[in-house]
């Protein structure tokens, strides 16, 4: 099943960060007119969210934890607020097995998310499998990272391969993430697939005198991704770049300002298909619009 489901209205739904694509697109057996190029293209910003959706997953959850190594509550450790007021605990559907690589020293650390056959979070989307995180430090001490891998991990059927690398490339009065996932691929079981690299770098802006408090945080998200699909017949591969830093807040489900400017697989400089993708200027309303050959619609994101 995909994680996206319409690919024209909701292909920028996903909760953290949000790359689409520059594309360059082609059927695997004939060549693509410009519907099959549309077509394609609309493919391969699905598969490009998509991607960016199970990564960020991945990313919530390793710095989620707990305080030791990250930032407690995030991802499938958060904690929601009941219709009475009160905390509610995160799902317990899945186990934490904590190993110290070199005792008596804390330090490296390795942590083993396992969601076993399957268990359904809060967000709706079912896990299972394992998340392996190895860990030099406290993610939001500077210097430190994180090296993720899997072992049978999936999220929503999806089978999840690859390495994410988290890295705490902060300076002084500055946090910042660098962000890379190399050599991903996520697999369907009718055969379609997803391969994808993304390099990104998260700073935060805002939020900074409380370190261990997530809820006032503001973020901005620049970088680029490469990727290739197949579905059914069709291959297409891209790669994308922020043209304008996206701003992401902690209290916001959507990205709130920024662009990202796409150009479509066409090669010939009289048949250049471009689009801008712009989320606005900071208000959290689920808003955005893009602009595909000078015509300009808005969108919602889910």
């Amino acid at each position: 099943m995909n994680l996206i489901s319409k690919p024209a209205r909701t292909l920028l739904f996903f909760a953290f960060f949000t790359i689409l694509g520059i594309f360059s697109c082609k059927k695997e057996n004939s060549g693509a007119s410009s519907g099959d190029q549309y077509n394609a293209s609309l493919a391969a910003a699905e598969s490009n969210a998509e991607a960016e959706f199970v990564f960020n997953d991945v990313f919530d959850n390793v710095m989620g934890v707990n305080n030791d190594v990250g930032m407690q509550g995030t991802g499938v450790f958060g904690r929601l607020m009941s219709n009475n007021g009160q905390n509610e605990r995160p799902l317990a559907c899945f186990t934490v097995d904590i190993k110290e690589l070199a005792a008596p020293a804390t330090f490296p650390l390795q942590i083993t998310i396992d969601f076993g056959p399957g268990c359904e979070g809060k967000d709706g989307h079912t896990r299972k499998g394992k998340i392996i995180a190895r860990y030099t430090g406290r993610l939001i001490t500077p210097g430190k990272s994180a090296s993720v891998t899997f072992e049978g991990f999936a999220i929503d059927s999806i089978l999840v391969e690859g390495t994410e690398t988290i890295s705490n490339t902060s300076v002084t009065g500055n946090r910042q993430f660098t962000i890379d996932v190399s050599n991903a691929r996520l697999s369907k079981s009718n055969g379609n697939y997803i391969a994808w690299n993304n390099h990104k770098i998260i700073t935060q802006t805002d939020g900074l005198n409380t370190p261990d408090f997530a809820l006032d945080d503001v973020f901005t998200i620049e970088g680029n991704s490469s990727g290739q699909l197949k579905s059914q017949t069709l291959l297409a591969t891209w790669q994308s770049e922020i043209e304008s830093p996206l701003v992401k807040k902690f209290l916001c489900r959507w990205i709130v300002e920024g662009k990202i400017k796409t150009t479509l697989g066409a090669s010939s400089a009289n048949n250049q298909w471009t689009a801008e993708l712009d989320f606005g200027s900071g208000a959290c309303d689920g808003k955005a619009t893009i602009t595909i050959n000078g015509s300009t619609q808005e969108i919602s994101l889910h």
